[in-house]
């Protein structure tokens, strides 16, 4: 979806704010905040990394980032460049399988923005090859699947690093049964600012115990519908404005950022 659009969507479910955060890229951020302000919705500069992690990568949301932060956009622009010699590469496998898809064909499901799985997952579905996201990488795209291909990933203190050399903060994203007190610990060492404790995949039991391990270790929390723009959710997404986050949880998260 368009960045003007999401903003139109956040309007539309009643939003105070919301933080756009796409995989390794800001670019879509100026657009969005423009259409953004003019309906009274405030939209955080935000962005998703991936990283190193023991149980293989790890994501990582950034907020309050400099939008044009020469070092942090070098970092971004080698990153999806990395992201689309996987995507050749998923593509490459993908017609050793008997699947042919075009370049272009990914091209347009990416829009500009950063390569991912879920869009060679949609091109999948529209070549006709599957009949559905879910389909895509359980029989072809996920981890130890015919067309996977492992993604190059930097460590979490360089990442957070370079968040806090621009000023933003780090949170660790949708965690679930990975995050223990002892892992976590670690991470903060690395650098880590906080838990999304509220996610469409963490149950009641999930947040609770991520909540308190937050509070032990001075962690901020934050919560997020982890919304793609898509139509079919499945389980680990909900609409945008599907979970209920406390405006009080970004101010907190800010005020770590004085």
């Amino acid at each position: 979806m368009a960045p003007v659009d999401v903003a139109a969507c956040a309007h539309r479910a009643g939003l105070a704010a919301i933080a756009l955060t796409d995989h390794d890229s800001t670019a879509g951020v100026s657009a969005c905040a423009a259409a953004a302000t003019k309906l009274g919705v405030r939209v955080v500069t935000g962005c998703e990394f991936s990283v190193k992690a023991p149980w293989g990568e790890l994501h990582v949301l950034a907020y309050f980032l400099p939008l044009g932060d020469p070092r942090l956009e070098g970092f971004l622009t080698e990153t999806r460049a990395q992201r689309q010699r996987r995507g050749d590469q998923m593509l490459e496998k993908l017609q050793r399988l008997g699947i042919t898809i075009a370049a272009d064909d990914l091209a347009a499901q990416v829009q500009g923005g950063a390569v991912g799985r879920p869009h060679v997952a949609r091109a999948l579905v529209e070549h006709g090859a599957v009949s559905d996201l879910n389909e895509a990488f359980t029989r072809y795209l996920g981890r130890g699947r015919p067309a996977y291909v492992e993604k190059p990933l930097p460590t979490l203190a360089q990442v957070t690093e370079l968040v806090h050399a621009s000023g933003g903060i780090t949170v660790a994203a949708h965690l679930g049964d990975r995050g223990s007190e002892g892992q976590i610990r670690q991470f903060k060492e690395q650098g880590l600012d906080g838990l999304e404790v509220r996610h469409p995949t963490h149950d009641e039991g999930t947040e609770t115990r991520l909540t308190r391990i937050a509070d032990r270790l001075d962690l901020g929390v934050s919560g997020g519908s982890d919304w793609h723009g898509d139509s079919e959710l499945g389980s680990t997404h909900a609409p945008l404005g599907g979970m209920d986050v406390p405006l009080e949880w970004l101010d907190k998260l800010e005020a770590r950022c004085a």
